[in-house]
Formats: structure tokens, C-alpha cells, sequence
């Protein structure tokens, strides 16, 4: 795994004459097997800065490491990411076995060494007795784990989760929250994780970085952003004006480190 870190990160769309500024230096420091979730409005440019750590999207200005290499100009491929998409992108003519192999396949990877770590993957997300069935014939919940699965295969420095559990229903949600919960407490990985969701962000954050307007308002731990919010985490949703009591972590739930 390895750690993460933005200095400065700036992105700018010139749309005909006009020019927007989607994310306004963005400054962040991921130590190496943290959990820091992203939480903000539509269009606060979490996303943006996601997807520029994920080397889908240019930078305009700034940097950003992974680990201690620059890899502002190395191409997503090669940054040895794992991405999960709200959107499972799962092929639905292959099978779940299939699906969470197939990014090994293209990368060259001996059979067995594949049947190994598809079968590993299986085995922790539960999905061991389903690698013969078509996505069709799974549950929300269990194509959001294949979606995961895949993602675990690939043996990645840093995990990445641009809302995953949007398309899904509340009670499948909290089922998926423990789930990744669970996940990062046992894989000790490095994981940013996007959402507009304040439960979410308040369940499995390490700590959450709030933005707004492209900028960072606020790095805290979720017990610190609660008790002294100094922005919203939603449109017209302030956290000190939300839920009566602190926030609940899920059953099980990993204890929380401060960042050293």
C-alpha cells in the first residue's frame, strides 16, 4: 500500500470563452493504510479530485504522489490503482469469475496465479459460492461486491471508491458500508472514498476532508467535524443542524485512528 498526497492540485475547464475552476488547491496528506472519505454538494469538485488521482482526468496545476513518485503525467494504467464506480460496469455476458479476471487476463497473469486471487477475493467478499453465475442472476448487493472484487484482484497501492453504493437502497447500503468497513479494517489499505452521503462519511472515515466550491473547508476526524462543522456536508445540511446524537459506527466497526 502507500500513501497519497496532493500539493496545491488545481483543475481548470475552458469552456468556450469562459473559464471554470473545478477543484482550487486542494492540499491532502494520506498516510499509507488510511481511510479519508470526501464529502460534499453536487459539483464541489470531489469527484474531479478523485478522478485526478485516478490519472482519469489531466491536472492543471499542482501535484500529486503516489507513494513518492509523481505520477501527474503516468497514464492511469500505471499507477497501480483500483477504481469502484457507482455505476458496477460489470460484463454481463461473463460470469462473476470471469468478471474479476478479466483486468488480470489483459495484464498477462499466469492462470493459476489468477484462479488463486480471484478465488481469494471470492472467499473474503463472500462471493464463493456465486463465481459460476452471470450478473443477471446476482443482487444489487452482490454485484457491488464483484465490482469490489475486482477491484481487490489487482493487489493495488490505493483503493478508490467514487460513490459506489448510490445506485443501491438504503438497507443494501448500511449492508455494503459494513462490508468496505470491514474490508479496510482486514486489508489495512489505503482508501479515498467520494459521497454526498453524511452517514457515510461519518461511518467509515478515518478522517473526511469537506469541500466546497473546489475547495477543502475542513480535515477532521468525523467525532471532530461534528462537533465543530466548519461547513456544510450537503446542500442546506450542516452537521452541527443534522442528527441529535454523534455519529453511530456500524456493529463491529474498526476503532478509529487519529492520524499521526
Amino acid at each position: 500500500m502507500a500513501k497519497v498526497t496532493l500539493v496545491g492540485v488545481r483543475k481548470i475547464y475552458q469552456e468556450g470563452s469562459r473559464t471554470r475552476v473545478a477543484v482550487d488547491g486542494v492540499d491532502l496528506a494520506v498516510p499509507d493504510g488510511e481511510f479519508v472519505v470526501l464529502v460534499g454538494p453536487s459539483g464541489c469538485g470531489k469527484s474531479t479530485t478523485l478522478r485526478m488521482i485516478a490519472g482519469l482526468e489531466s491536472i492543471s496545476a499542482g501535484e500529486v504522489r503516489i507513494g513518492e513518485r509523481v505520477v501527474n503525467d503516468v497514464a492511469a494504467k500505471d499507477r497501480n490503482i483500483a477504481m469502484v464506480f457507482q455505476n458496477y460496469a460489470l460484463y454481463p455476458h461473463m460470469s462473476v469469475f470471469e468478471n474479476m479476471a478479466f483486468g488480470l487476463k489483459l495484464r498477462g497473469m499466469a492462470r493459476a496465479d489468477i484462479d488463486t486471487r480471484v478465488r481469494e477475493a471470492a472467499e473474503l467478499l463472500g462471493l464463493g459460492g456465486l463465481l459460476d453465475r452471470k450478473p443477471r442472476h446476482l443482487s444489487g448487493g452482490e454485484q457491488q461486491r464483484v465490482a469490489l472484487g475486482r477491484a481487490l484482484v489487482r493487489k493495488p497501492d490505493v483503493f478508490l471508491f467514487d460513490e459506489p453504493l448510490s445506485n443501491l437502497d438504503a438497507k443494501l447500503r448500511v449492508q455494503m458500508r459494513r462490508e468496505i468497513a470491514r474490508l479496510h479494517r482486514e486489508l489495512r489499505a489505503t482508501m479515498l472514498y467520494v459521497t454526498h452521503d453524511q452517514a457515510e462519511a461519518m461511518t467509515l472515515g478515518d478522517r473526511i476532508v469537506v469541500l466546497n466550491g473546489g475547495r477543502v473547508q475542513q480535515i477532521d476526524t468525523p467525532l471532530g467535524v461534528y462537533r465543530a462543522p466548519r461547513a456544510p456536508l450537503g446542500p442546506g445540511a450542516g452537521v452541527a443542524r443534522g442528527p441529535a446524537r454523534p455519529p453511530r459506527y456500524p456493529a463491529g466497526g474498526r476503532p478509529r485512528r487519529r492520524p499521526g
